[in-house]
């Protein structure tokens, strides 16, 4: 026998009895008929009588109304939502579709997972987000349709050679298809015949170039994976010598170098100390793959392939360069034991540079000699310091100097420190009877002349953004260039404005290459000469 519910209770339940049934509510599959009939109505009605006339009804219909007299009128309205919805003796609602799941939830779960719930559309669910693969560790694979006509352009080429292809026949796989500098053959071919059959078969290829995923790579990437040792994750000087052996062997330009292999030797040195002296800015002797690609060596490698004349490649490559660079070398060394000391480089350049720059220099305070002879400068070294000193406008040159004119090392550049370097070179203009010029209006024009961010002393920062830098350090140091600043020869400024690609170091190559080359002109008419006139006092005998 049911107990009746208190008066409250009833008044509860009567409340609740008296509110619209929300029929939407009951989610009824489509083969159940509509609720409006007369006869599901009936039903529903007792249904919904006797769920009233239960005990936990009772008490959970006694605790609503408590909660919505507590809260305010406003919450009545929503006491047929609340009760369908909150509650472990609540039934839950019947799914839309007979596809779906009716088994009810188990009790004293916790509040209904909404965006989980099979009541809400499809449309309204998140969509899971699926974050695609950004990272390879061989590389980026290529499209399906690039891989594809790769491999069919591998075959053409090696179509009627099913031993493989030879070095000579290979020439034409590097420049067409992976779309290299033709001096790449060799060590290309290398890479791919491991074990010297002096062939590389299409399957090798295609397992190197393409599986490795090496076709989709960057242009840096390939030429940097192709030249570095296994297992290292740097360049060195020695990795770059056999593109250089096969440039000299096979480019045009280069072609009259075959009968004199030791200056075949020393220019391919001199190219690759180039090459590191602009890259490798920290002086480590391992070229990274950043370096690499922050340079300029990729277009340079590609203007050396194309172009017959080395000599208009002005970048690492050009002899008439490394011609320069070699023949001062040789001036300065006069024991010629490859081997210079402060006494021949004072000399360079008509004794330009003054004594305290010179010691700074052998200080190995800018940059460790490679000679491993205390006191002497070997042929890199020079290299460097050439580079450097003709053309003080480049960032390798102006870390260069800075090191130099850096006397505590500290990173930035007093007053003091630039008033010690100025006092040989007013020496030396008062020696050479020119009207002295005191310190103090030189310091207010090197400060204007750089424009730092502090006046009380200068980083390396502020020459970074300064195109005067040049004439900075030659006011310091540089007696003739100081002089050929203040004269503002027209010639140069002209040749300046008609071509403002040039460098300075282009310029000076340019122009000693042509006093060097008529000197040696004058050398051989006069040796011409001379043997004329001694054949001509024996013909008589």
């Amino acid at each position: 026998m049911v107990e009746a519910p208190a008066p409250a209770d009833l008044s509860a339940a009567a409340q609740v009895s008296a509110l619209p049934l929300q029929v939407d509510l009951l989610q009824l599959p489509p083969e159940v008929p509509a609720p409006g009939a007369p006869a599901l109505r009936g039903v529903l009605d007792r249904l919904f009588a006797h769920w009233l006339s239960l005990p936990d009804t009772a008490a959970l219909l006694a605790s609503l109304v408590h909660k919505a007299k507590a809260s305010g009128g406003a919450a009545a309205a929503m006491l047929p939502s609340m009760m369908l919805q909150g509650g472990a003796a609540v039934p839950p609602l019947s799914p839309r579709s007979p596809r779906l799941s009716r088994r009810p939830s188990s009790l004293g779960a916790g509040p209904p997972n909404r965006s989980a719930s099979p009541l809400r559309p499809p449309a309204a669910r998140p969509a899971k987000e699926v974050i695609p693969q950004f990272y390879f560790q061989d590389g980026r694979p290529p499209p399906y349709e690039v891989k594809k006509q790769c491999i069919s352009t591998v075959d053409q080429l090696f179509a009627g050679h099913s031993n493989g292809l030879r070095a000579p026949e290979f020439r034409m796989v590097t420049r067409e298809l992976c779309k290299l500098p033709t001096f790449f053959t060799t060590v290309l071919f290398d890479k791919i015949d491991k074990e010297s059959t002096g062939f590389v078969t299409r399957d090798a290829f295609i397992d190197f170039w393409v599986n490795s995923n090496l076709m989709s790579m960057d242009s840096a990437t390939q030429v940097f994976t192709i030249l570095k040792q296994q297992n290292r994750n740097y360049l060195t000087k020695e990795d770059f010598k056999p593109i250089l052996k096969d440039l000299l062997d096979n480019h045009p330009g280069l072609e009259f170098l075959k009968s004199t292999p030791e200056f075949q030797e020393r220019y391919a040195e001199t190219v690759v100390y180039r090459i590191f002296y602009s890259l490798n800015r920290i002086g480590s002797g391992h070229l990274t793959l950043r370096e690499l690609k922050r340079g300029n060596l990729l277009s340079a490698l590609r203007h050396a392939d194309d172009e017959e004349d080395i000599n208009k490649v002005l970048r690492y490559f050009s002899y008439e360069h490394f011609y320069v660079i070699y023949c001062k070398f040789w001036e300065l060394d006069t024991d010629h034991d490859f081997f210079i000391d402060k006494e021949n480089l004072i000399k360079y350049g008509n004794h330009a540079l003054t004594y305290r720059i010179v010691d700074r220099i052998f200080s190995e305070v800018p940059r460790k000699f490679t000679s491993k002879v205390e006191g002497k400068m070997g042929y890199e070294d020079f290299v460097h310091f050439i580079l450097s000193e003709e053309d003080k406008s480049s960032a390798p040159s102006q870390e260069y100097w800075f090191k130099c004119i850096d006397l505590d090392g500290n990173g930035i550049l007093t007053h003091i420190e630039l008033q010690f370097f100025f006092e040989e070179q007013l020496h030396r203009m008062e020696c050479m009877a020119q009207e002295p010029v005191l310190f103090e209006d030189i310091l207010c024009q090197l400060i204007d002349m750089i424009g730092p961010e502090n006046d009380s002393y200068l980083t390396l920062k502020d020459f970074r953004r300064c195109k005067l830098s040049g004439h900075f350090f030659n006011i310091l140091f540089n007696l003739n260039k100081f002089m050929a600043f203040e004269a503002r020869d027209p010639f140069l400024i002209r040749q300046m404005r008609e071509e403002p690609s040039l460098t300075d170091w282009d310029r000076f190559a340019r122009r000693e290459y042509v006093r060097l080359a008529m000197e040696e002109d004058g050398e051989d008419a006069s040796n011409a000469s001379g043997d004329v006139w001694d054949e001509s006092l024996e013909s008589p005998f």
